[in-house]
């Protein structure tokens, strides 16, 4: 399998399922600016969409957005700590965190990105984003995990769009329950890997 990523983009998340996994695979960097990948391709002709990230299959198939190449890994692995078995309500809790990190806070953190904006327009996503991590902070407080004790790729995806706040500014300091929760993500030697291999710490 190949896995195209950006450093530090959504695409961490299914970098470090994959990891956590142990299953082989390659990994090529696409310049989300020029749209090129790390060989010189037009990523549109790997991607029509342009954005990260992107499974690339042994049988050539393709899959996009996060949440699903995420399930699909974990299935593919066996690795129901992961990804739980179809059918059953710790699935569904985990697809419902899937769910909501894309819909509540990856698509607020992307309008704090978008330069077209002012600081006044983008004080009302910070403000909309702090009252939803209050409530995931909340969620967090006495379990190690998103859904109890058990890392899935719900708290991948959580992680990694987390770490966006330092760049937008946005401070998320006071959520101590939160803040705990990053710490013990990113002390997984999973996630330390999937962080190196995209240069994002040494």
């Amino acid at each position: 399998m190949k896995l195209y990523y950006a450093p530090g983009a959504c695409s961490l998340a299914p970098h470090i399922v994959l990891r956590e996994t142990e299953l082989p695979f390659s990994a090529e960097k696409v310049d989300t600016k020029t749209h090129k990948t790390e060989h010189g391709v037009d990523y549109y002709t790997i991607n029509p969409k342009g954005y990260v990230p992107l499974l690339e299959l042994d049988s050539g198939e393709r899959l996009t957005e996060g949440p699903v190449i995420a399930q699909y890994i974990g299935d593919k692995a066996g690795r129901q700590d992961l990804m739980p078995a179809p059918g059953s309500i710790a699935r569904y809790r985990v697809m419902e965190w899937q769910s909501y990190t894309t819909s509540e806070l990856h698509k607020s953190f992307s309008a704090l990105f978008n330069t077209a904006l002012d600081d006044s327009a983008k004080a009302i996503f910070k403000a909309g984003l702090r009252k939803k991590y209050e409530w995931v902070s909340g969620q967090l407080h006495d379990k190690e995990y998103l859904t109890g004790d058990t890392f899935s790729a719900a708290d991948a995806y959580l992680f990694t769009i987390t770490n966006w706040a330092k760049a937008v500014k946005l401070d998320l300091s006071d959520y101590t329950d939160l803040q705990a929760f990053l710490k013990r993500v990113a002390a997984r030697p999973a996630v330390r890997e999937a962080m190196k291999a995209e240069g994002l710490v040494k």
